[in-house]
């Protein structure tokens, strides 16, 4: 055989042995190192004390509830003075105090960033940016029965008695004037009073104070001398329906660079705004049959008629604008003069 040949073939096995060395020691390293990285997680052992933490993001004003804060193992050198310790605090005491510094998920909780009941300045702590608090009072029949917590979120339903036109029946109607409404605290308490099984005490109270903007605080004091105000409580789960009507309303902004962290900052939100407008409305004929679903007007003018003994709009004693549309009791003639627009009735009955 030719000696070139030879020589080439013998440098062809010099460098596929060589190969196969380099690939068995890749193997073998990437083999031996998961198992010694569990090795040595599994012989970490923390030998603080318990130290309290946060289960997860707590922004400013958030209400402390059980499901919040955990006791967990913490290096000794690393515990301050200022750390909750196992043994010394009761989680029991520190639900219903409200966050005064943000608090990341895993982060030890200071006796500095909460407020306890009772400080001064625990309800302003407890508020959002540009928020108000309004108290307004509810009944058993009116407030889930006790069933609504401070930090849960509710919609508010006011029900009131239209005064009626030729026969004098009221209007009876019930409709949805808030939404997304933060409960801050139910007479006066602002924790979740925990009983010897574990369980939350359910206890019917008397008033009710939420959050809301400057708007919103208005509608409540005002909704409170139209009629009677009622707590309709609000599932933990998001409604995707709301925040597609939000996106389309311009109410809150997509982000258009695919950040995620603007994407859950938006999120977050809407997540914590009370909505208004658009309510939704159910008279006394949408549940019985015997019940009216219009206000009529007098047969002649002046009274409780409109102009011309016009019809009055179902809910027009309500406090919130286009909260109810205009009714009708038959054919009828728009007469437009100017931005004037009279609606004038030419027959039909109730």
């Amino acid at each position: 055989m030719d000696s070139r040949k030879i020589m080439l073939l013998a440098g062809a096995l010099i460098v596929a042995a060589i190969t196969a060395f380099f690939a068995r020691t890749l193997m073998t390293g990437s083999a031996t190192a998961p198992a010694s990285a569990s090795i040595n997680s599994q012989t970490v052992v923390v030998d603080g004390p318990g130290v309290l933490v946060a289960t997860r993001a707590l922004p400013v004003g958030t209400i402390l509830d059980a499901t919040a804060l955990k006791f967990q193992p913490w290096p000794k050198e690393l515990v301050d003075n200022a750390y909750f310790i196992q043994g010394k605090a009761d989680l029991k005491q520190l639900q219903g105090t409200v966050v005064r510094n943000a608090i990341t998920a895993g982060q030890p909780v200071t006796q500095g960033a909460l407020v306890k009941p009772g400080d001064r300045g625990f309800l302003a702590a407890a508020l959002g940016p540009g928020m108000r608090a309004v108290t307004f009072p509810v009944s058993a029949q009116t407030s889930v029965a006790g069933f609504v917590f401070p930090g849960d979120r509710i919609d508010l339903v006011l029900t009131q008695q239209v005064a009626g036109g030729g026969d004098g029946q009221p209007l009876k109607v019930s409709e949805t004037i808030l939404r997304n409404v933060r409960v801050l605290a139910t007479d006066q308490r602002t924790d979740n009073t925990v009983g010897e099984d574990g369980k939350t005490v359910v206890r019917t109270f008397g008033t009710v104070t939420v959050e809301g903007t400057p708007r919103v605080a208005e509608q409540i004091a005002v909704a409170q001398t139209v009629g009677a105000l009622s707590l309709s409580l609000r599932s933990i789960a998001d409604n995707p329906a709301e925040l597609e009507e939000a996106i389309a309303s311009g109410e809150v902004k997509v982000p258009t660079n695919g950040d995620a962290k603007a994407e859950k900052a938006m999120l977050v939100k809407l997540a914590g705004q009370p909505t208004t407008g658009g309510s939704t409305f159910a008279t006394g004929a949408d549940v019985s049959r015997f019940q009216r679903s219009t206000v009529p007007s007098k047969p002649s003018g002046g009274g409780m008629g409109g102009p011309s003994g016009a019809p009055i709009a179902a809910g027009s004693g309500a406090s919130f604008p286009g909260s109810a549309p205009a009714v009708t009791l038959g054919p009828v003639v728009r007469v437009a003069r100017g931005n004037t627009v009279t609606v004038v009735p030419v027959g039909g009955k109730n």
